[in-house]
This record gives C-alpha cells, structure tokens and sequence, in this order.
C-alpha cells in the first residue's frame, strides 16, 4: 500500500468524522487539465468501490488520496514550434523579431501545442493518524509531499504543519542499531550508505550485506556519517530509515505472499490497519528514544 513514509506533525482541530472529512475535501476535488491547464491537483476517492467517498477511516486513521495531472509538453517541441513562428515572421515582415515579439511568439506556441499535449497522472496517497496527531505520505520526493500538505492546508482550516522532527540525532540513533546497542525491537537489515564528513561527495554503499561485518562497522568507528540504515522493526516490517526520518523501501512481513480470495474491500482495509497499527508502534517508539520536538 505504501512503500515511503515522509512525516509531519500537525496542530490544529481535525473532522470529527470521515464523512465530515471527505465533505472539506470536496471543496478541493480533482478536476481534470483543462485545454490550456498545465497540471491539476485534487482530492479523489481513495476507493472507488467503497461509495465514493474521499476520505477512509480505519483503526482511528484517515487515509486520503491526492491526485495530480499534468500536460506532457516538451520544452524541445516549444523550441522548435517557435523556430517555426520566427522564420515565418522574418518572412512577412523583412525583420528579425524583437524581445518582446519572441515572448509573444512563445507564448502562441505553447498555446497551440499545449492542449494537443499527452495528460499523464500521479496518485499520492497519505493518512492522518489524529489521535498523535501526524501525518505519513507515501512519497521519498518532498515536492510530492508539500503539494499533498498545500492541498490539506486549503482544504481544512486552521492547521499547522510542520516536519516531524526529533531532540536526538536520527544519525546517533542509526548508528546504535548498526551496532547493536538499540532496543531489541531495531535490528540492522542488510543496506547501508555512509557519508565521508570531509567530502560529501565521497559515498559508499552496501547493500545484501550482513552489517554486522567489522569491516563495515569500522567505517563508522573511523568516522564514517551513516546516512541511511536497513532497519527491521519486530518481526513485523522493514525499511530503509534516514537522517531525516523519512522511511523508504517499506515493506510488510508476508508482503510476498499470494492474495487470498475474498472481499476487495476487506483486504484494503487490512492492508491498512497493518500499515497504520505498526507505523504507530514506530513512530511512538522513535519518539520514546529521540524524543519528538512539539
């Protein structure tokens, strides 16, 4: 369901209903490009089979589904479109154009070329957990993350939002796991990458290794800046964790097995209560040993 996790805290009253909730979203709904339209952003239904309701409320979650759909438009076929509009202009008139005409020109092209443009789409998905009063999106990318949190602030008034952020350094807390010395519901997965704190550039990277290797350990020791850890978390899920806190490579325990017959609707909802039940048994456990800033 989801394989990122880019958090963030809120402050702020949230619907005291997902009926209520999807009722905001609507203010915001997607609407598809128009003709002219370069990108759209909108709230749809998270499942469609489920009454078309934009907001889902599961095991005391909100799972929202943003979409974001934008017009496929070459910079090269501008370029070329406006070569065109130049010659044909130094053709009627016995002049090359000025600045101005140029700018004009361009702007024609695009308008021609833009409503012919293929439409290509994107569906972020995010849940509020409300009673810690976070939120998770399902993107690595911070630009995806911040026009899913423009769309909300819009949406609903009176919230603030901010990243999730913690006292304790996430890099002194990877580097305990790494070593062994966290609680005993992290453990070291088989991925790292370390940073050379003379130059960032200089990365190194190892992944299907056991970490428990001295050799990679030693890099730490020797002062090696551990950005990213594979991180299993009780027996129940596993991740890529980084300096920031944000969570990549998700993955379930069982994630591999076939889906089992049954309601559609059913599966999607437990699928969800796993996600969100042991996100907030990590989330509250990193909290318990970085101590979350307020």
């Amino acid at each position: 369901m989801f394989r990122s996790i880019r958090w963030y805290r809120f402050d702020g009253a949230w619907p005291e209903s997902d009926d209520r909730l999807s009722e905001l979203l609507e203010t915001g709904a997607f609407k598809p490009c128009g003709p002219l339209t370069e990108r759209s952003n909108g709230w749809e239904a998270v499942y469609p089979d489920a009454g078309g309701s934009l907001a889902r409320r599961v095991n005391g979650a909100d799972l929202l589904r943003l979409r974001s759909q934008s017009r496929i438009l070459p910079a090269a076929a501008i370029k070329e479109e406006l070569e065109q509009r130049i010659d044909a202009f130094r053709q009627r008139t016995g002049e090359a154009p000025t600045t101005a005409e140029k700018r004009r020109l361009k702007a024609e092209a695009r308008d021609e070329l833009l409503p012919k443009a293929m439409l290509k789409s994107e569906r972020i998905l995010g849940y509020v957990d409300y009673g810690r009063s976070l939120i998770a999106i399902d993107s690595a990318q911070e630009a995806n993350a911040e026009r899913f949190l423009r769309r909300l602030n819009a949406s609903i008034d009176g919230l603030t939002i901010q990243p999730l952020a913690f006292r304790e350094p996430i890099e002194v807390f990877l580097s305990k796991i790494l070593f062994g010395d966290a609680p005993r519901q992290f453990a070291a997965g088989t991925e790292c990458r370390m940073q050379d704190l003379k130059d960032s550039r200089a990365n190194v990277r190892w992944s299907n290794f056991d970490l428990s290797d001295p050799s990679i350990r030693r890099h730490v020791a020797d002062g090696m800046r551990l950005t990213h850890l594979a991180v299993q978390y009780d027996n129940l899920m596993s991740c890529v964790l980084d300096l920031d806190g944000t969570v990549t490579k998700l993955k379930f325990v069982g994630d591999e097995a076939d889906d089992e017959p049954g309601d559609p609707l059913v599966a999607f909802d437990s699928a969800f209560v796993l996600l969100t039940g042991t996100l907030r048994n990590f989330a509250a456990d990193l909290d318990k040993y970085l101590g979350r800033v307020h």
